[in-house]
């Protein structure tokens, strides 16, 4: 051997050293996996569900569940859930865990989906698909159902070691977004605990109470079984089948609408706000699903990678199902069914003047193109649909999939208001001759499937874009032969009704949230956007994007959503004289590529649409604001706003924190969540930081284009973010401390002297006193729009 080994070349010895590792390393896990079972007994899928529990068994639903959503929900929610080990369903614990990145920004190829209570149906399913138990299958003896269930040795480990006393979690507890995964099996569970033996669950957060933790062993003990969950009351029956028989209605033009509720509604929660049992302080959600099987017979999931894909069903039937999972905040989208929607919907789709002869196929290029598969609806039709609940509209691409980590983020400012333009608007609003025309240029990254020349693909695009804006610049110019000008009146106005008109999105590096309102201060920049905008960032970025697909396509995607962007602030700057739309613009894209700034340009519109806007000041970005906020005046949502503060005191300090700038705010958290004791009224307040940049156009190079010395703070009252960074909990007596403290955190030792003083830091003694109060608060406040918040992104200084 020596001699066999003397005569390979350096790296034939590499190769067979490691080939030799690995062997030694599979050799082991087959032992410790052999092991096990000689143990335990062979390990058998199979699901826990009972009929009934024996006398002195644990509850699932009345005594573990609570006690899961509140401790372990918090971090194990979502695509994100640390090694897809998703806690929030009983059937996502079965599921067990699995070693694979959803969120991969480096996979070449696209991953098949592992969507829970989608892409497969039993236990066996989900082992064959590569996930693994965290319960015990092996036999049923005390110690197996011990030792064979992870989650009973994480939760005992934690005990066994729980988190040093000192206000700083260690070195050795890796918090970041992108952080390597450690996901052990049970059978090798002693070398993890060896090697990490503070890493116990809840991981890096203080251990369960002694009744907490005895309530999860003994169900585990006893098998963790669980019965089935109970039959919808008659009452969800009823509307359920009431509205089914709508959404499923034959004729062809209720298909038709009805194939375009779903494909922008599935991903929402929808509830029934009439229903008199369906008290709003325990609302139950729903989901919109597509079934082989029409109303009265149990549902047969079609399940695809997008929604718009083909069935392989002649029929297609839209359904309603009970959502299952526990609400969580980052993913909760709220939409009311009621009589008021459903007359709606009859007037815009099935009373209005048009007629569907053939309903539209699957084939890719079209069913990814909405303008031609929906091209029989009307266009104000389908833009009154969007419009009636824009904040869900745009919360699709704000806690839908796509949106996640920085990269997918910073195509977009930090805080910035969003305006629509009116459906009702004849000569701005492209029609039906329009979209037909410009199909082929409103082609969407989503049609390629994988990505795998992402730079010449986007070239492509970019090509397609720059011809839709000169046939949109041609279409305005002959409106405005006709009389088009610009004013305020192109302003969707909420038919007087509807806090929809206006939004805020504040974005939190690696997470965003979206409000109805003029939240916070005045931003640098802001959107206007008509239908084709509100269309193509749906199918982009929500009804288009695959969380499984390459990294081409997630590249175009993400530069694809740098157009979009562009001209919704294009549209803005409409609104702006003439002679301050360059100077605006230059200010938003300073140091910005030529590339860019092509796109920007408006010198075509300045010979030919008359802006009649009268300004009367220089400042006349500030302005407009003014007058839209007048405009709207009827409809803004004012709950998020200072002026919503009841107690006078609480308010005037709060504001200043408007005036604290630079390196101060630039210490402060994303997101702070302050609980101030002892005011009248609100006593929970959101605290945002405000990151300002010259520009946001490069995708990979964002601390370059930082102006840390403008970043700024704002306050809110209630809950505006589902991350929070940070907890604080300050007595309004000291509440003058409190922001005098954060004026002067302009360096990390005074920052950490104020999370000193105030902070509920991840290592707090009361961290789970404090979350529970907080939750609660949340749900009695804000009921409709509660979900349990997620702790992945709680800081640690």
């Amino acid at each position: 051997m020596h001699v066999g080994l003397s005569r390979l070349s350096s790296t034939s010895l590499q190769t067979v050293l490691l080939g030799l590792l690995l062997l030694a390393l599979s050799s082991c896990a087959t032992y410790e996996r052999i092991t096990f079972a000689n143990k335990y007994g062979k390990a058998e899928a199979s699901e826990r569900v009972v009929t009934h529990l024996p006398a002195n068994t644990v509850d699932y639903w009345s005594e573990v569940k609570p006690i899961i959503e509140n401790r372990c929900v918090v971090c194990h929610a979502c695509y994100d859930a640390p090694c897809q080990l998703k806690m929030t369903s009983i059937e996502g614990i079965e599921r067990g865990a699995n070693t694979s990145l959803v969120y991969n920004p480096y996979r070449i190829t696209a991953d098949e989906p592992s969507r829970l209570h989608e892409d497969a149906n039993t236990v066996a399913q989900w082992r064959e698909k590569g996930f693994f138990p965290v319960l015990n299958e092996h036999g049923d003896s005390l110690e197996a159902q011990q030792q064979a269930s992870l989650i009973y040795r994480m939760l005992n480990l934690k005990k066994q070691h729980p988190l040093p006393s000192s206000k700083y979690l260690s070195e050795d507890f890796t918090l970041a977004l992108a952080r390597k995964q450690q996901c052990p099996k049970p059978e090798a569970f002693d070398d993890f605990a060896n090697k990490n033996p503070l890493w116990g669950m809840p991981y890096a957060l203080p251990a369960l109470n002694a009744d907490e933790h005895e309530i999860l062993s003994r169900w585990i003990e006893q098998g963790a079984p669980y019965t089935a969950r109970p039959a919808l009351d008659i009452q969800y029956q009823q509307a359920i089948a009431e509205w089914e028989n709508l959404l499923n209605n034959d004729g062809l033009k209720q298909q038709l609408a009805s194939r375009y509720i779903y494909e922008h509604l599935f991903l929402g929660h929808i509830f029934f706000d009439e229903l008199p049992d369906n008290s709003r302080t325990t609302p139950k959600f729903f989901k919109l699903q597509r079934s082989a099987t029409p109303p009265g017979q149990p549902v047969q999931l079609i399940s695809t990678r997008r929604p718009y894909d083909a069935p392989i069903v002649e029929r297609v039937y839209y359904r309603l199902v009970e959502e299952k999972e526990a609400i969580v905040a980052k993913t909760h989208t709220p939409y009311a069914f009621n009589k008021q929607r459903m007359s709606f919907w009859q007037e815009i789709f099935i009373d209005a003047d048009f007629e569907v002869s053939q309903l539209p196929d699957y084939t890719i290029k079209n069913a990814a193109n909405p303008f031609l598969t929906f091209a029989d609806l009307p266009v104000k039709s389908r833009h009154q649909f969007l419009l009636d609940e824009a904040k869900f509209t745009i919360s699709g691409f704000i806690k839908g999939p796509v949106c996640r980590g920085p990269q997918a983020l910073n195509v977009i400012n930090d805080n910035f208001w969003v305006f629509f333009v009116a459906p009702d608007v004849d000569k701005y609003n492209f029609d039906k001759t329009f979209f037909e025309e410009q199909a082929e240029n409103l082609e969407l990254p989503a049609e390629l499937g994988n990505v795998y020349l992402p730079l010449s693909n986007w070239r492509k695009f970019a090509k397609k874009e720059r011809n839709f804006l000169q046939a949109k610049l041609d279409f305005m110019e002959k409106q405005a032969q006709n009389g088009l000008v610009i004013d305020l009146d192109l302003i969707w106005d909420g038919d007087g009704n509807n806090p929809n008109a206006a939004l805020t999105i504040f974005r939190h590096f690696d997470s965003a949230s979206v409000e109805q309102g003029l939240l916070g201060p005045a931003p640098k920049t802001a959107w206007v956007l008509n239908y084709h905008l509100l269309e193509r960032i749906h199918y982009l970025l929500v009804a288009g994007y695959d969380i499984y697909g390459n990294l081409g396509h997630q590249f175009v995607t993400r530069t694809y959503m740098d157009f979009l962007r562009m001209e919704g602030e294009t549209a803005f700057l409409f609104l702006l004289p003439e002679q301050v739309r360059k100077k605006e613009r230059d200010y938003w894209y300073r140091g910005a590529d030529d590339s860019v700034m092509e796109y920007m340009d408006l010198e075509r519109e300045h010979s030919t649409i008359k802006n009649s806007i009268q300004y009367k000041s220089h400042a006349e970005k500030l302005e407009l604001f003014k007058l839209l906020e007048q405009k709207l005046a009827p409809v803004l949502n004012t709950e998020f706003q200072l002026a919503a503060i009841e107690d006078e005191k609480v308010k005037a300090e709060l504001m200043l924190l408007a005036d604290i700038r630079g390196l101060a705010a630039n210490q402060m958290p994303e997101t702070s969540i302050v609980r101030i004791t002892g005011t009248q009224g609100h006593e929970y307040f959101t605290l945002l930081r405000h990151k300002a940049h010259l520009n946001m156009t490069s995708m990979f190079k964002e601390q370059t284009n930082r102006e840390p010395e403008n970043d700024t703070l704002s306050a809110h009252p209630g809950i505006l973010t589902t991350y929070p960074n940070v907890f604080f909990e300050v007595k309004k007596a000291h509440l003058p401390d409190f922001i005098d403290a954060i004026s002067k955190a302009s360096t990390p030792q005074n920052y950490a002297t104020l999370v000193d003083r105030f902070g509920i830091r991840r290592s707090h003694a009361q961290f789970w006193l404090h979350s529970d109060k907080l939750h609660q608060s949340y749900k009695k406040e804000n009921p409709i729009a509660y979900g349990l918040l997620d702790f992945n992104r709680l800081q640690n200084r």
